[in-house]
């Protein structure tokens, strides 16, 4: 495991420590930015009529899922171990992709692996209808420049510090931001030249709307195929697809929300983001936010014993098989000197 402080950083953004000032490097030309404000009239950039109708419906649809399955269960009884184990093995899946494929992986470059492993875990992410993988990366790059100051796409402390304000601010870190321009002026170039470097990435990136097909499709065809009529294959639509998509959709929703709010703080980050346990746990690890933004490139984000990390535990595996390597880790003096204790 590499522990060295490496000072990465992709495109200018730093993935590791945090800075007080912004470098931004475009054409082999390096740009200092000033610091971005804190305080300010917050204005999130505007988007077309046709992005607020695709993301409401992707925020909205799971949710109506959500809804028609409790009204089935209070109506019918439990609907059966298969549907629920459907569920729970389809968030493990596209969940586990979006924090070791687009976030750990493709994001921060925490650990290096095999093409065919990269692409494997970024299509999981992709399965996770958070949108293509390419633009949330750049999103979440985005994120971390700007982590609640003026620019960030999904802060919840820019809102003014009013019981409204805070409301305000909470909705649009947690899912109000998605029916923003954050989401499409995306300024790839800058934020993710090296993930449109890989063509591999790239093709799978063109191809999401097959795999928002296929994370709904897939259960369907399983629901269907294993009770062999059309009420297992709406079943399994319903809880291996729109269920599985809403748990999935609000633990990584509530990674900026929640956790940028709610929990302890053990290290120097410029922001407010937190660690929270019930994240922790359910966020498979990326709920250890805090330490996350103190050491963005870290593969490990419960940094002690007790905060679990199932995302880590993973990759840990995939290193000691020889399928993960130049896993980076910080050094006990970059946590030391970060400590707020």
């Amino acid at each position: 495991m590499d522990r060295e402080d490496i000072g990465a950083s992709v495109s200018g953004v730093s993935l590791l420590t945090p800075a007080p000032s912004k470098r931004a490097v475009v054409s082999q030309r390096t740009v200092v930015l000033e610091t971005p404000p804190k305080v300010g009239k917050f204005v999130p950039p505007p988007s077309t009529l046709t992005h607020k109708i695709v993301m409401g419906s992707a925020v909205v649809i799971p949710f109506l899922g959500v809804v028609a399955a409790i009204a089935l269960c209070w109506a019918y009884g439990f609907m059966g171990w298969m549907y629920l184990a459907m569920m729970v093995i389809g968030w493990q899946i596209t969940g586990l992709g979006v924090t070791i494929g687009l976030h750990r992986l493709a994001t921060h470059r925490s650990f290096d692996t095999h093409p065919w492993i990269r692409a494997l875990w970024v299509m999981c992410g992709a399965l996770s209808v958070e949108g293509s993988p390419i633009v949330w990366c750049a999103t979440h790059r985005k994120h971390h420049e700007y982590s609640d100051h003026l620019g960030d796409p999904h802060s919840p402390h820019l809102h003014g510090e009013s019981v409204w304000g805070m409301l305000r601010g909470f909705w649009h870190a947690h899912a109000g931001w998605l029916l923003s321009g954050y989401w499409t002026q995306k300024d790839l170039d800058r934020y993710v030249p090296d993930l449109l470097a890989e063509p591999w990435l790239v093709r799978i990136d063109k191809l999401y709307y097959l795999w928002v097909l296929a994370t709904l499709a897939i259960p369907a065809a399983i629901g269907g195929l294993v009770t062999w009529s059309w009420e297992g294959a709406a079943l399994g639509f319903l809880w291996g697809g729109l269920v599985r998509v809403f748990v999935t959709h609000h633990i990584t929703w509530s990674i900026n929300s929640v956790c940028h709010i709610f929990g302890s703080r053990d290290y120097e980050a410029n922001d407010e983001s937190t660690n929270n346990f019930v994240c922790g746990v359910l966020g498979l690890g990326e709920g250890w936010h805090n330490n996350h933004h103190a050491f963005p490139t870290s593969a490990r984000h419960g940094l002690r014993w007790w905060q679990f990390d199932q995302s880590w535990y993973i990759i840990r595996g995939m290193e000691l098989l020889g399928l993960a390597w130049n896993v980076k880790l910080p050094t006990d003096r970059q946590m030391l000197n970060k400590s707020l204790h």
